[in-house]
């Protein structure tokens, strides 16, 4: 329990942060997914479309600060791969 009123602050601040970047977070997963689930249903063009959504989600994630840049690139790297090979 906090007995300082700066420490009642800290705590409000937490909480509300914490929601913040739990919905960041879903939002980038959810973003994921659904590239993911188009890759594998074979769709280049639904992939495509779904990889164009789920970049700015990450990169607005590293910005935010709830991704790691080495993390978000990695992600997007893979992602772009599989896109490309359903093309081949």
């Amino acid at each position: 329990m906090a007995n300082h009123k700066q420490a009642e602050k800290r705590n409000r601040q937490r909480i509300r942060r914490t929601a913040v970047n739990r919905a960041r977070k879903s939002r980038i997963r959810s973003a994921v997914k659904s590239v993911e689930l188009a890759v594998a249903a074979g769709d280049q063009n639904a992939a495509l479309a779904a990889l164009q959504q789920a970049q700015p989600e990450l990169d607005r994630g590293v910005n935010k600060g709830v991704l790691h840049r080495n993390t978000a690139s990695r992600k997007l790297s893979r992602l772009t791969a599989r896109v490309r090979s359903l093309g081949g």
